[in-house]
């Protein structure tokens, strides 16, 4: 290893070391995290319709899930199930802001991108269908 490598080495020990200690990481970081997640949250509830549809559909299927879940696993199911649809939404917005960056015009790579990232939204959607549909069958003995 040269002597450039060995600096580096432990100049990245130093770093991780130091993201370890408070203020440095832990707590402070934690804290930043939680305000870049609002940041994230208000631009796509003020700028994606289909999260703002999502978030709607989550608003009111919270409460339901109280009536329809017979148990509290189907509960975290049901609740679940929503909050993953909306993990897969926000990070296909993610992806399609960042093609739309990297390539502003018309490309035949970042409309199959897109398209991956909607076939994910896709499945995260029927996912959550099948979860509710099933325990909309248990609890009314289907």
């Amino acid at each position: 290893m040269t002597p450039d490598h060995q600096s580096k080495g432990a100049e990245y020990k130093h770093l991780r070391a130091q993201a370890a200690l408070p203020g440095r990481g832990g707590i402070a970081r934690i804290w930043a995290a939680l305000w870049n997640t609002v940041g994230g949250l208000r631009e796509g509830l003020s700028t994606e319709a289909a999260i703002k549809q999502e978030v709607a559909i989550a608003l009111i299927a919270l409460p339901v899930s109280f009536f329809v879940a017979t148990d509290i696993w189907t509960w975290v199911a049901l609740v679940g199930s929503l909050l993953f649809l909306l993990a897969v939404e926000f990070l296909n917005t993610a992806i399609e802001r960042l093609c739309n960056h990297v390539q502003p015009e018309k490309h035949a790579a970042i409309r199959v991108t897109k398209d991956l990232g909607s076939a994910a939204v896709f499945f995260a959607i029927l996912l959550a269908a099948l979860v509710w549909i099933a325990a909309l069958l248990t609890r009314f003995g289907f």
